[in-house]
């Protein structure tokens, strides 16, 4: 995607919108910062030549206008000291409500049937936004003031319907919004423990997605049936494509092992097994369907048994990325018994 000189300023305003919203002094304050941020997104999301982004920038802004609608209500609720609001502030109602517009704002399950539909129609470079950077704002607000109950019963859900909802996804851009979903319980669940080990795993979120994206991107690759006919001379590429989705399926002894790891140490603290169990058994899951993406693709010969030498090396970026993923858990451990 081609930036021009408004592009930029949206950008720009993009950032300001969020980091208005997490460091607000008020609700109101916050409410305006993600205001700030949906009506900077919407115009990156558009395009004069694909249709489907505009269709997606269309729903992207119906749902996060309902949820500002919630939240701004929610906010007015908190804020008085009517005695007609008495009732909603005693069953907690107002905190329920709350919840429920930021999650609808991240696109968390049961509130997620928005998110994997606009996925669909925007390129990789507005998909890796909105599956990381739109969800930063929201968590925070989450992590200042929640229902725990209410959050412990959306991680259930986005565990179980991101696993399962990406078994039957051929379009690449669903699967990563279901993969998103999954990852979201995780980040939530984490939420519950600690303020420092949320941000270990979003953090770890956002590095892994970059990986996986980037090839993606620099491959122009959408659905599951292009992946052999586009990597099929790029053993490489197929290499480093099936090593980051493992990756960030979890799975040792690649670097996206350690976050999930941290989060079901926590949770052994605690004796949540009951978690512990839904997260592994739906993480069982998501390597599914991450394995059937590359698994074709390894199998199927071409007439080119070479590793070549293409062009995905000039990108240094990339191939770095890729290699920290890789082999990232390997030289922490190595750190950790040397120091």
């Amino acid at each position: 995607m081609l930036f021009n000189f408004s592009k930029l300023i949206f950008v720009f305003c993009l950032l300001s919108g969020t980091l208005i919203s997490i460091s607000a002094n008020s609700w109101l304050g916050a409410w305006m910062g993600l205001e700030i941020n949906l009506l900077c997104f919407i115009p990156l999301m558009s395009s004069s030549v694909n249709l489907m982004s505009n269709e997606s920038a269309l729903k992207y802004f119906l749902a996060q206008a309902l949820a500002s609608s919630v939240l701004l209500f929610s906010i007015i609720i908190l804020s008085s000291n009517e005695a007609m609001f008495m009732f909603f502030d005693s069953i907690n109602l107002t905190q329920i409500c709350l919840d429920s517009a930021l999650l609808l704002k991240l696109g968390a399950a049961p509130f997620h049937f928005w998110f994997p539909s606009v996925m669909e129609g925007l390129d990789w470079f507005n998909g890796l936004i909105l599956m990381t950077w739109q969800k930063i704002a929201p968590i925070i607000l989450i992590s200042y003031n929640y229902n725990p109950s209410f959050i412990y019963s959306s991680i259930i859900f986005c565990l179980l319907i991101g696993s399962i909802g990406g078994l039957n996804q051929t379009n690449l851009r669903s699967l990563m919004a279901f993969s998103s979903i999954n990852h979201l319980g995780w980040i939530l669940s984490s939420l519950l423990i600690s303020e420092s080990l949320w941000i270990t795993y979003f953090l770890f979120y956002i590095f892994l997605s970059i990986s996986v994206i980037f090839i993606f991107m620099n491959f122009k690759i959408y659905h599951f049936m292009q992946i052999n006919p586009h990597l099929s001379d790029f053993s490489m590429g197929k290499f480093f494509l099936f090593s980051n989705l493992l990756s960030m399926g979890g799975l040792p002894p690649f670097l996206g092992f350690l976050p999930k790891l941290l989060v079901i140490q926590n949770l052994l603290k605690i004796n949540d097994y009951f978690m512990i169990f839904i997260m592994v058994m739906t993480a069982l899951i998501t390597l599914l369907f991450y394995i059937r993406i590359s698994y074709s693709s390894f199998m199927i010969f071409t007439t080119n048994l070479k590793w070549v030498k293409t062009f995905y090396y000039s990108n240094k970026l990339m191939y770095l990325m890729n290699s920290i993923s890789i082999f990232g858990l390997i030289f922490i451990l190595l750190f950790q018994i040397l120091f």
